[in-house]
């Protein structure tokens, strides 16, 4: 007898109501797929864009390797020709000139420092060493030329560092 009663309490759903349902539960289905197409497809044009900027960084590196490589060879070439010479000293000069020309051009600039306040950002204190006769923290000595590159530090001064005698 419960049976009955629970069945007779449920409302029949009208088979309109049902069958506009299946057709949204559909267009939802197919709104579903070209959302997941697109999804796909940009997945795929990243990819491709990684893959085409990886190829465009390698050569590029290899551009600036390859015109670095170049500078080098002709630095090499002078250097053969001035072991070969009788007078070495005119072809080491020509050398040297060659790599400051290089540094110029790349932007380069020493770093002066003796005689100034060490500062640990552009200096690497090899040693230190007691002095009366100057500042405390004072670059007394270069061991080791450094050098910027566009206001960055490409290489570290290493100096030797005055310090009080106590």
């Amino acid at each position: 007898m419960t049976t009955n009663k629970s069945s007779s309490k449920k409302k029949k759903i009208p088979t309109e109501k049902i069958n506009n349902l299946k057709k949204e539960i559909e267009e939802l289905k197919k709104e579903l797929e070209v959302k997941n197409d697109k999804l796909l497809r940009s997945i795929a044009d990243f990819q491709n864009y990684q893959k085409r900027m990886e190829k465009e960084i390698k050569l590029c590196e290899n551009g600036t390797k390859k015109k670095y490589l170049i500078e080098i060879l002709d630095i090499y070439d002078l250097l053969k020709k001035a072991v070969k010479d009788n007078d070495p000293k005119k072809g080491l000069k020509l050398i040297i000139k060659n790599l400051e020309q290089l540094m110029e051009k790349e932007k380069i600039k020493k770093i002066d420092c003796v005689g100034k306040k060490f500062d640990h950002n552009i200096h690497h204190a090899v040693t230190t060493v007691e002095k009366n006769d100057c500042d405390e923290d004072t670059i007394v000595e270069e061991v080791k030329k450094g050098y910027m590159i566009n206001d960055e530090l490409l290489r570290p001064s290493h100096v030797i560092v005055s310090k009080k005698k106590q």
